[in-house]
């Protein structure tokens, strides 16, 4: 049994008991935990592995826009970071959620190759977390809750991001974040890579698709660094584990979000149906706490991953 499995069968027991108003019953986190718990034991093989890389990016899967479209209503883009222009990388805007205004960002590929080079493939520039965390300014002034959906192989890595200040929005960012007095739900709904990602995934709950995947670094540019060769891609990723499973058992993120059977790309309708599902019933589980407790549990969360215990 793996550590993760044992955590979560602890945790399974302990909430089993709790008396709940109107009597005792499961709750809607031990039933989240349940579904966790089986797809723990579902198949993380080598290729179950590569798999789960190849369908993160898969060209038909759904994007920001596409759950946008399938999820948001009266959704109003937001344009531009108020200082040099409007990164198309990033899609930030406000709308209803099951009737609940919320703000949204999330990052956008592209279908073919025009719109792939206009959205830079997904790669955010300095401006683009600048607009994020403009709409992020939004969302704490009005109270709105946050999603966020990441999608991306990594920040914009090119000369002129840098000049602008690449590292420095990507770490403000994620302070601007841990400091929302709002509910936060993030999401990994393809690729999460590396700082390009955790810029918009500093959130009360993280969460990912079942066949996204979530890195430091992509598999390629590991293999280039351990053995010199991007050929290696595959062996990088058996041993560093980028897939939902494995970062679940890491407690890098909260929950998996299931898919239609072969995946995302196969039935949009449906995983906007299951990824709405998950979303509200995270937004749910966070009511109650105050600003200030939702800031000081946020922090506290990020600040203990990787922390060893014990040693």
């Amino acid at each position: 049994m793996s550590d993760a499995e044992r955590t979560l069968r602890e945790r399974l027991s302990r909430l089993a008991g709790v008396k709940l108003l109107g009597g005792t019953r499961l709750s809607a986190e031990t039933e989240r935990l349940q579904r966790q718990l089986e797809r723990l034991k579902a198949d993380t093989t080598d290729e179950a592995i590569w798999q789960s890389v190849e369908l993160a990016r898969h060209g038909d899967r759904p994007y920001t826009l596409d759950y946008v479209e399938r999820m948001i209503d009266d959704w109003f883009e937001l344009h531009g970071d108020r200082a040099r222009m409007d990164d198309h990388a990033i899609v930030a805007g406000i709308g209803l959620l099951e009737g609940r205004t919320v703000a949204l960002i999330g990052h956008q590929k592209g279908r073919d190759l025009k719109e792939r080079t206009t959205r830079n493939f997904g790669m955010a520039s300095p401006e683009g977390y600048r607009k994020a965390m403009r709409v992020m300014g939004l969302a704490e002034r009005h109270g709105f809750p946050l999603i966020t959906l990441v999608d991306t192989p990594g920040a914009y890595p090119g000369i002129a991001a840098e000049q602008h200040g690449q590292g420095g929005a990507i770490a403000r960012s994620q302070a601007a974040m841990l400091r929302l007095g709002v509910k936060t739900v993030a999401v990994v709904i393809g690729e999460g890579g590396s700082g390009g990602a955790i810029a918009i995934a500093t959130a009360d709950r993280v969460l990912m698709q079942e066949n996204a995947i979530y890195s430091v670094i992509s598999p390629e540019g590991c293999a280039l660094i351990l053995w010199r060769d991007a050929a290696q891609a595959k062996k990088a990723a058996a041993a560093f584990k980028p897939d939902a499973p494995h970062c679940l058992e890491l407690g890098v993120i909260d929950g998996i979000v299931p898919e239609p059977v072969g995946g995302a790309h196969l039935d949009h309708d449906g995983a906007a149906s299951l990824l709405r599902d998950a979303i509200v019933s995270h937004l749910d589980d966070l009511d109650g706490p105050s600003p200030d407790e939702l800031r000081r549990r946020r922090r506290e969360k990020f600040r203990t991953m990787g922390v060893l215990s014990g040693v």
